[in-house]
C-alpha cells in the first residue's frame, strides 16, 4: 500500500462522497494513521481510546485495525470523560457559498467540523455546534456520548449557506453565554468588519476561552488569477461589478494579504490560535492544531 491514507484527507477526495459520517470517520481515522506514520507520532498516545499495548494486557482488547494499518500495537482503553468542553462555530452566511473548483468553502467547512467533532468525541471530550450567519440559527450545547455524533452531524448537513452575515454581534452573545472556560473553535471565511471580529474574538479570550480561528478561504480569493473580463457578484447583498481582474489583480493581492497579516498578528497578540485554510489544503493540517491546542490546555 502506498500511503493510501492519505486520499481521505484530500477535500477533492471526500467531496465525492454524500455521508457526512463517512466523511468524518475517513478523514479521522486517515489523520490517524497518518499520525502513527509521521515524525508527530508522539501525539498518538494523546488519543483516550488508544494506549500502547503492555505486557498482560487481554489478546481481547488488542487493535487489530491499528495493528495492520500502522505495524504497531494499541489496545483500546475506557477513561473518564475530561473536563475540556468544545464548540465549533460554523459561519452559514452566503459568502461561504463560493467556490472556484469542486468545492465550497462552506461544504469544507462542514467536512471539517464533521471531523472534528468526531475525533473529539473519540477522545471523550464533549462537543458542541454553533451555527451562524447574521444571527445565531442553531446552538447544541456541548455533549461527550458518540451518539451526539448524529445529532451534529444532521445540523450540519441541513445548513443552508445564505444570507448576510454579522460575525461580531454573534461572538459577543456566545462570549457571554457559555459560562464556563473551554475551546472555542471558529469555522469562518471572515468576510465582515475586521474591526469589529477581532474585538469580538477578544472577548471569548477575555471570558478565558481558548480559541482556534480556522480561517477558510478559496484559492481565487486569495490569488485572484481571473484572466478574462469578469461579473463578480457579492453572494450575500447580490451587488454586482464588472472588471478586467488584471487591471486590479495587484492591489486585490496585496489587500487580500494585508487582511491576513492582521489577523495571524493581532490573534498571535492575544493568543488566538490563528490557521488560514486554503479549501485544496488536506485536513490533517486543521486537525493536528487541533490537537496541539488540546494539549496545551491540558486536555
Amino acid at each position: 500500500m502506498k500511503s493510501s491514507y492519505k486520499q481521505y484527507l484530500n477535500p477533492e477526495t471526500v467531496s465525492q462522497l454524500s455521508r457526512l459520517d463517512l466523511i468524518a470517520r475517513l478523514v479521522v481515522e486517515g489523520f490517524i494513521t497518518g499520525l502513527h506514520r509521521s515524525p508527530y507520532h508522539g501525539f498518538s498516545v494523546e488519543f483516550s481510546e488508544y494506549r500502547p499495548y503492555m505486557p498482560g494486557d487481554p489478546l481481547k482488547i488488542m487493535d487489530w485495525k491499528v495493528l495492520g494499518r500502522t505495524e504497531r500495537y494499541f489496545v483500546k482503553q475506557y477513561e473518564e470523560e475530561t473536563n475540556l468542553k468544545s464548540y465549533l462555530i460554523l459561519d452559514a452566511s452566503g459568502s461561504m457559498n463560493y467556490s472556484s473548483q469542486n468545492i465550497t468553502k462552506f461544504q469544507y467547512a462542514c467536512y471539517l467540523s464533521a471531523a472534528l467533532a468526531y475525533l473529539m468525541l473519540l477522545q471523550r471530550d464533549a462537543v458542541g455546534l454553533i451555527t451562524f450567519d447574521k444571527k445565531l440559527r442553531s446552538y447544541h450545547p456541548p455533549r461527550s456520548i458518540m451518539s451526539y455524533l448524529n445529532v451534529l452531524l444532521t445540523e450540519i448537513d441541513k445548513s443552508i449557506p445564505q444570507g448576510e452575515t454579522q460575525i461580531s454581534t454573534v461572538f459577543h452573545d456566545l462570549a457571554e453565554r457559555i459560562k464556563r472556560r473551554g475551546l472555542v473553535i471558529v469555522l469562518s471565511d471572515l468576510m465582515d468588519n475586521p474591526d469589529h471580529v477581532l474585538t469580538a474574538l477578544k472577548h471569548f479570550r477575555h471570558r478565558k476561552h481558548e480559541v482556534i480561528l480556522f480561517h477558510i478561504l478559496d484559492p481565487m480569493e486569495r490569488l485572484f488569477h481571473f484572466n478574462t473580463d469578469s461579473e463578480f457578484i457579492d453572494l450575500e447583498n447580490h451587488e454586482k461589478i464588472q472588471t478586467q481582474p488584471w487591471h486590479i489583480r495587484e492591489a486585490y493581492q496585496n489587500l487580500i494579504q494585508e487582511f491576513q497579516k492582521r489577523f495571524k498578528r493581532e490573534c498571535r497578540q492575544h493568543r488566538i490560535d490563528y490557521i488560514m485554510m486554503d479549501t485544496a489544503q488536506p485536513f490533517d493540517t486543521a486537525l493536528l492544531n487541533y490537537l496541539t491546542a488540546r494539549k496545551r490546555i491540558g486536555g
